[in-house]
């Protein structure tokens, strides 16, 4: 042992890879991973799917741990982070000489009256995932305000368990600012042949009762259950704090994750990170993502050289369809989508280049698209 010590504070996919990451890159002295969370870590991949149908146990979501060599603190969120160590609410304090920053970020509810009633819910955790369950199951009906990705997996999951399941959509169709209309209209066909209702261009305008739903197109929707999934901000208080370079409400790093201050680092949600392949800096929350960000933070944290430079993706279920996107994340000009048998592809290009693709069932198009977008070549003819 040496006097070396590592923090890694939050137990997500970055923190547990960069604990993981580090021991195996040689990093010595003691681990520790510091969690606001009381449940070991999990995959929440299946919050919003599988597990909210009962479909699989938290058996079945656990997370491969850090290793056995390291320490795991649960339900002792970190209050201040220091020079040279960390203050937990607790009262704990952890020195150390390397700090990974894996905070994440938390369910994001829209400045509307009613909003924060206690009835109204969002997802994020294992207990949330949990408590959503157990109210679907006495629930006739339920609104869900939010038609990212999570909005429509936990739609679909719902009318699933036999709830009558609608759905806030603020534009024409299901994120069509991120995928284009085309992409768009066949997501809605999905939710439309789950028996899910779609209200189109509509906001929430605000919730009584915790359950009375009041939208610019529906005077008053009564409901039995509202699930909010409205978008996530990013942990960031504790860099804030500490004086840490923050951009665009996320903590700034370079490729290899780490932050204005020396030894310290930041990966998944809560990092801006400079990929050298985009050329620029991205902000992703995606799970994948949140791994392999977290293993570059490891490995840079043990003093072996990595690099944060892959085209950033991700999986989606929406029921039985499976949607995968890689994609830069920042914009497209055009979107271009392609018929496959049995399946499609969208092509989206700015500036004559590549900048995403998504496939379903095309997965020789979603290989292909990661090294088209990486290389900054143009999107195939159509």
């Amino acid at each position: 042992m040496t006097d070396e010590s590592l923090v890694v504070i939050g137990s997500g996919p970055a923190g547990v890879s960069a604990a993981r990451a580090y021991r195996e890159a040689g990093g010595k002295g003691r681990v520790r991973l510091l969690s606001a969370d009381p449940n070991p870590p999990y995959a929440r991949p299946p919050l919003s799917k599988d597990f909210l149908r009962g479909e699989s146990g938290e058996a079945d979501i656990a997370l491969d741990g850090p290793g056995d060599d390291v320490e795991l603190v649960l339900d002792d969120p970190v209050a201040e982070l220091g020079e040279h160590e960390v203050r937990t609410e607790s009262g704990a304090v952890h020195p150390f000489t390397r700090c990974v920053l894996a905070t994440g970020a938390e369910p994001v509810r829209p400045p509307v009256p009613g909003a924060e009633h206690p009835d109204v819910r969002c997802l994020r955790s294992l207990t949330s995932s949990r408590e959503l369950r157990s109210a679907a199951g006495s629930a006739r009906s339920a609104v869900v305000v939010g038609a990212g990705f999570i909005g429509c997996e936990a739609a679909v999951s719902l009318a699933r368990l036999g709830v009558q399941v609608t759905v806030l959509c603020p534009g024409s169709v299901p994120q069509e600012q991120r995928l284009g209309r085309d992409a768009g209209e066949l997501i809605l066909h999905w939710l439309k042949a789950e028996g899910v209702s779609v209200l189109r261009e509509t906001r929430l305008e605000s919730v009584t009762e915790g359950h009375r739903v009041h939208t610019g197109l529906v005077p008053a929707l009564d409901t039995d259950l509202v699930l909010l999934a409205t978008g996530i901000r990013p942990r960031v208080e504790l860099a804030e704090k500490a004086g840490l370079a923050v951009e665009h409400g996320r903590v700034r790093t370079d490729q290899h994750l780490r932050t204005s201050r020396p030894g310290v680092y930041a990966a998944g949600d809560v990092a801006f990170t400079h990929n050298p392949s985009a050329g620029r800096a991205l902000a992703v929350e995606h799970w994948g993502e949140g791994l392999a960000m977290g293993e570059v933070a490891g490995r840079s944290a043990a003093g072996v050289p990595a690099s944060w430079d892959v085209v950033p993706g991700f999986w989606s279920e929406i029921g039985d369809h499976v949607l995968k996107y890689a994609a830069w994340g920042d914009g497209f000009d055009h979107a271009c989508p392609v018929s496959r048998d049995g399946g499609f592809t969208v092509w989206y290009e700015r500036g004559g280049e590549a900048v995403g693709v998504l496939t379903h069932n095309a997965d020789d198009d979603y290989a292909r698209g990661g090294e088209l977008i990486r290389e900054h070549h143009p999107i195939p003819p159509r």
